[in-house]
């Protein structure tokens, strides 16, 4: 029985459009013989297929790039296809039957296990497996336990209790059931509402999706397009800055300059708003953002939530930092204000993330309050710095043990940018096949959230084992990447693995550092972008010496994973 998903006017252009029918997403595109409807999430890994593209009559998945013929849902170059749903357009409204894409859903096994069955270290009571922990070093120790009991275990936090996944199977299972069956780990809601990053990274629920929409505009293809221009001229500030660096010998801390790049890079697109840090010698706005992700780390694995009933030293540093970093959010704000009062227009074509969460409503048509306003821009901040610039710096501190790759890297810089000191156009930097082989190696040896933290709505079945609601589910992302029969010799960093026809074994499909499923990070493009563009500059102008020895950079968890201990020379060529 069809029932009322849209009203048709809601339906602007060929789309694709993002519509939901009981409870299941579709995606809706308009082709010459009238709409079409199908499945809404990409068969491949989830994502979410009104998130892609229409390139004529083919409907294009944003994540892997998987193409479907808008017409009849057929994978182009593949023998898979969308699931159809029956779709019409009757006085003003859409109807649509979501019975046969709910019914493709594949049913979850029949539950053999329990929790209790799953095995794992022994722990102590009241602390489990708390007095074993490094909270700097949760990640390895989870990978150790995963080679010690399997690749599903159970461990406890003070009294919670946690479900480790290593399978790439399960992994996947999880993700693409976000948000329905799955959540983030519950806690990451309220202690990023508390610190005032309430946004879409730790929405959930009917207030997610909007949110997701304005994410996903700001850090489109085509927005950052018209914003290369822009991220050309921060890399060129970064690399007078390296220059600067290189003639007074100096040693250079990368991941500090990294930050700044993608600080800046991050303000001008969500803001407009240059705040060049790069060329600042005490960046205040990066100096408060650090302490974040750390404090985040802390309160979210704390057993006892000690900050709300008493301040210690450090939380007020935070609340410090959170005080001076909202001050100046609210002056952006107030001035955004100004101008979309002064120019209309801009609600209609804004020019920046920010702009665009002033003009949108939310689930109920109402503005956004001043706390998801607040919230979201804090996410693009944080989202923004850390990731892309702790990827980049594991990327240097790969090749200064891997010469070859060093060379190859310099010559598609030399080949691709000619007299260029940054890759002159968008085009150009998109196509640096080798610096995004470089950049996806780096991910696959040292990702940056090598944990996933996420928790169920309802009870559900992973594997063969039943999970009750509310179970704590941890996805251990790397271990996958770093198994023999996923990629041929797991453990080296060989970026070649990436371009031509691969020597052995090599599965992409493990390899997940954007996460996957509908909540893919929306930020994929704008970082691989910048990635490419730093590589190329970096080492298209540089000598890259590291200082000290490989063994003395550590991998550090403090929400995100970065090198502790990573300094480098640089000498100009």
């Amino acid at each position: 029985m069809s029932e009322p998903i849209a009203r048709a006017s809601d339906l602007k252009g060929d789309g694709p459009h993002g519509l939901s029918a009981a409870g299941t997403d579709l995606v809706v595109v308009r082709t010459k013989a009238g709409l079409r409807a199908y499945e809404g999430h990409c068969p491949h890994q989830g994502a979410m297929l009104s998130e892609g593209e229409l390139d004529g009559d083919v409907l294009v998945c944003r994540n892997h790039r998987w193409r479907f013929a808008a017409e009849n849902g057929r994978r182009v170059g593949g023998p898979e296809h969308l699931v159809a749903c029956p779709i019409r357009e009757s006085g003003g409204a859409i109807y649509a039957e979501s019975s046969a894409v709910a019914a493709s859903e594949a049913a979850p096994r029949a539950p053999t296990r329990r929790i209790a069955d799953l095995p794992g270290p022994k722990g102590l009571p009241l602390l489990g497996n708390l007095h074993q922990i490094d909270l700097s070093a949760l990640h390895l120790q989870l990978e150790r336990w995963a080679g010690e009991y399997g690749p599903m275990y159970r461990y406890r936090l003070g009294p919670q209790l946690m479900i480790a996944v290593a399978s790439p199977e399960l992994n996947q299972q999880v993700l693409r059931q976000r948000p329905e069956t799955y959540r983030r780990m519950s806690k990451v809601e309220p202690v990023f509402k508390e610190m005032g990053v309430a946004g879409v990274f730790s929405a959930e629920g009917a207030a997610w999706r909007p949110q997701r929409r304005l994410s996903m505009e700001a850090l489109s293809h085509r927005h950052l397009r018209g914003f290369y221009a822009t991220l050309k001229t921060v890399a060129e500030r970064l690399k007078r800055r390296w220059d600067a660096a290189a003639d007074r010998h100096d040693v250079v801390d990368i991941t500090d300059d990294l930050k700044r790049f993608t600080v800046d890079i991050t303000t001008l697109l969500t803001f407009g708003h240059d705040v060049n840090t790069i060329d600042q010698h005490e960046g205040e706005l990066q100096k408060r953002l650090e302490l974040l992700f750390p404090a985040f780390h802390q309160r979210l694995f704390a057993v006892v939530p000690t900050w709300r009933y008493f301040r210690l030293p450090r939380d007020r540093r935070v609340d410090r930092a959170i005080a001076w970093l909202q001050g100046w959010l609210q002056e952006l704000v107030a001035a955004a204000r100004t101008r979309m009062a002064a120019e209309p227009a801009r609600a209609l074509h804004p020019s920046n993330f920010l702009e665009a969460m002033l003009a949108a409503r939310d689930e109920a048509g109402r503005p956004f309050s001043d706390e998801t306003l607040f919230g979201n821009l804090m996410t693009m901040l944080l989202g923004g710095e850390d990731t892309t610039a702790y990827t980049l710096a594991w990327a240097v501190h790969e090749l200064c043990d891997s010469p070859a790759s060093v060379e190859s890297l310099r010559a598609e810089a030399a080949a691709s940018s000619k007299a260029d000191v940054v890759p002159a156009d968008m085009e150009t930097a998109s196509g640096l096949a080798y610096a995004a082989a470089v950049a996806k190696e780096a991910m696959r040896l040292r990702p940056i959230a090598p944990l996933l933290f996420h928790d169920t709505n309802v009870e559900t079945v992973l594997g063969d084992v039943r999970l009750p609601p509310r179970t704590t589910v941890v996805l251990l992302t790397r271990l996958a990447a770093l198994a023999a029969e996923h990629f041929d010799d797991p453990t080296a960093f060989h970026p070649g693995r990436w371009v031509g026809p691969p020597a052995g074994a090599h599965d992409p499909s493990v390899h997940i550092p954007f996460g996957s499923g509908p909540r893919l990070c929306p930020g994929r493009t704008l970082a691989l972008l910048e990635m490419n563009v730093v590589l190329s500059t970096l080492y298209g102008n540089f000598d890259v010496e590291r200082v000290g020895r490989s063994a003395d950079v550590r991998e550090v968890m403090a929400f995100t994973m970065y090198p502790d201990g990573l300094r480098v020379r640089l000498r100009r060529r």
